[in-house]
């Protein structure tokens, strides 16, 4: 994957130009890269780039590497949607965006819906707002720096909210060379007990949500039956389902509130 990069070819290139030279120039970047490679620097930092759902998508290490798992939810909103599209344009909330993999995803999938993506950092909101661009959806997803809900206080109500925020419990957070080191704290840490982000999220929900929106909640089987529990304190009339994802584990809540 590494030299693919380099060298701007198919990975599949080298199976019939294996024996080829590299230049001298291309053969240093990619030693450069594998000495970053072996301390544990995802490749997606180093290529600068992620597949989601089938498409590309810029990442720098300013935002979380998107998941094969966070697919599985997509999957699950876009069912959730499809089901309530007659209804005509749906409002949809992507908390904690990161790259936006979430937001422009479900903007490509389905052109009605209007998709407002927030997050704290700056530059990972430069991130999302250039795959917009990249994917001609810009005009359909908006991109508001704040904590979570609030950016979307005096805007209209959201049919459904998504988050995959932070989960991880700070102590469990793991040291390199794993590659979770590198990608940024405000995206990894979820506090002492892994919910502290999404305490403070479920308490900025009614101020949002519509009558009947829909809620996903991405976790991790550690942490999932927690955040379950959480969401029945704090919004008592939602019915709470966890569901898994394809390896059989359980990994995020839908939520119909």
């Amino acid at each position: 994957m590494l030299l693919a990069h380099i060298l701007s070819r198919a990975r599949l290139d080298f199976l019939t130009h294996g024996d080829a030279p590299l230049a001298e120039e291309d053969a240093a970047r990619f030693a450069s890269l594998l000495d970053q490679r072996a301390r544990g620097i995802p490749v997606a930092y180093l290529t600068g780039e992620a597949w989601f759902f089938g498409r590309r998508f810029e990442v720098t290490s300013d935002v979380l590497v998107p998941r094969p798992e966070t697919e599985n939810v997509v999957e699950a909103v876009l069912d959730e949607l499809r089901g309530r599209s007659s209804r005509g344009a749906l409002e949809v909330v992507d908390a904690g965006t990161g790259s936006g993999a979430i937001a422009v995803t479900l903007a490509l999938e389905m052109p009605a819906l209007c998709v407002r993506g927030t997050d704290i950092s700056h530059a990972a909101l430069a991130v999302a707002a250039g795959n917009a661009r990249v994917h001609q959806v810009a005009e359909r997803c908006r991109f508001l720096q704040g904590d979570l809900l609030l950016p979307l206080a005096n805007g209209p109500k959201a049919d459904c909210i998504v988050a995959n925020l932070p989960y991880v419990p700070t102590a469990a957070i793991p040291k390199p060379p794993s590659g979770v080191a590198f990608e940024p704290a405000v995206a990894v840490d979820g506090g002492r007990d892994g919910l502290a982000l999404y305490r403070r999220f479920l308490q900025q929900v009614p101020a949002v949500a519509a009558a009947g929106a829909c809620l996903f909640l991405e976790a991790a089987p550690p942490t999932i039956d927690a955040l379950a529990s959480l969401v029945e304190e704090t919004l008592p009339e939602a019915h709470v389902e966890i569901v898994e994802d394809y390896a059989g584990l359980d990994r995020f809540l839908s939520i119909a509130l």
